[in-house]
């Protein structure tokens, strides 16, 4: 049954808190009806490092939010970003000799898989599950076989978890709020989830996000949150490198980076203009040599990251499409040609750039996640 009452959303990533407010439009899709981001605080290498900051600035945008919608939550749904977390997949089997397959079945597979979970991972707690592959009779089933007969029955499932700690943190948090969390949702599943609903041909793919700290990657399958990982580096490591080849110093790179243009076919000639040189002596600096130091580091990112990453080496086998999302647009806007031309050696790859994710299209499978669930998660 749909909700009648306004939903609430906070999402706490790497650099900052989102506070949305979701209602049904007339329509009955999902509208946003209130906004509004905070910059990250209290919160530090993935760890809560200040509670009461944290409280005080969910505390007050809460009540901004009730304010605004004339609504007071009891719930929120929690979008998480910025904690560790970690992943595990298991298969099951049952002998069937000769049976139908009936849901009971599945849930005494799943739960007993569940319990193999929380003693393997004692410190852990899980908030997704995932029905990654279902075989009947050794042969691979797109769909759950309910109904079906057969003598051997097996399922992979993928777990992800996060640390007990951190969960009874936020469990903490938000009881101070006087809020229930309602449910702990991975921004990576639901990422996933809405470039599978908006391309329905693309049911395995990577996605990549590069901010300017981090560059994270996962893998979906099978609608299935399959793989993820976080490096610590990002878009910051391109200008650093070019301000100390060139000699200049951060903020003047990323001066010139925003005010100049470097998408152009031919810049082989092109100086880097006068009018970045108001307090210093004027410098012949070819734009050529910024966008080859870029290209370079932006091909090393991506090496790293895909072409030498040992966890992905089954995966990049197959026919795929990789999602980027670069977050420093000056800097994709600069450099989107060495984007390209870093994934140019990847001929079973097909690259596509997407743009910032929240938006109303993205609220709505958010929204359609909590209310009704995902085809593939347990």
């Amino acid at each position: 049954m749909n909700q009648n009452y306004p939903a609430l959303y906070v999402e706490i990533n790497r650099n900052e808190y989102i506070f949305i407010v979701s209602d049904i439009a007339d329509d009955d899709n999902y509208k946003i009806i209130y906004f509004k981001k905070i910059p990250i605080k209290g919160i530090v290498n993935n760890k809560i490092q200040d509670l009461n900051l944290v409280t005080t600035i969910i505390k007050e945008n809460i009540y901004l939010a009730e304010q605004k919608t004339n609504y007071t939550f009891k719930e929120a749904i929690l979008i998480i970003n910025n904690f560790t977390c970690s992943s595990i997949s298991l298969s099951g089997f049952k002998k069937l000799n000769g049976i139908q397959l009936s849901k009971d079945h599945v849930s005494h597979l799943l739960n007993s898989i569940k319990t193999n979970i929380n003693e393997i991972e004692t410190k852990k707690k899980i908030i997704h599950i995932f029905n990654s592959k279902f075989f009947l009779d050794n042969k691979e089933i797109e769909n759950m076989p309910i109904g079906l007969f057969g003598n051997f029955y097996s399922q992979e499932i993928f777990f992800y978890l996060i640390d007990n700690n951190d969960h009874k943190n936020l469990k903490v948090l938000f009881d101070r709020c006087n809020l229930r969390i309602k449910r702990i949702l991975s921004k990576n599943f639901l990422e996933g989830a809405h470039i599978a609903k908006n391309n329905l041909n693309s049911e395995i793919f990577f996605k990549i996000r590069i901010d300017k700290t981090n560059t994270e990657i996962f893998y979906f399958e099978n609608l299935s949150l399959k793989f993820f990982q976080t490096f610590k580096f990002g878009t910051d490591l391109i200008i650093n490198d070019i301000s100390k080849i060139i000699a200049l110093d951060v903020e003047k790179v990323k001066d010139i980076i925003i005010n100049s243009d470097f998408s152009k076919k031919n810049i082989e000639n092109d100086l880097i203009e006068k009018r970045f040189f108001i307090e210093q002596n004027f410098r012949k600096i070819k734009k050529k040599l910024v966008n080859d130091i870029a290209d370079a580091r932006i091909h090393e990112i991506i090496d790293l990251v895909i072409l030498n990453n040992i966890n992905l080496k089954s995966f990049v086998k197959k026919k795929l499409t990789i999602f980027i999302e670069v977050c420093d647009q000056p800097n994709f806007k600069s450099f989107r040609n060495c984007y390209e031309k870093s994934f140019a050696k990847f001929n079973n790859i097909e690259l596509k750039f997407i743009e910032n994710f929240q938006n109303n299209d993205f609220n709505d499978i958010v929204n359609t996640i909590v209310q009704y669930g995902w085809k593939n998660e347990a």
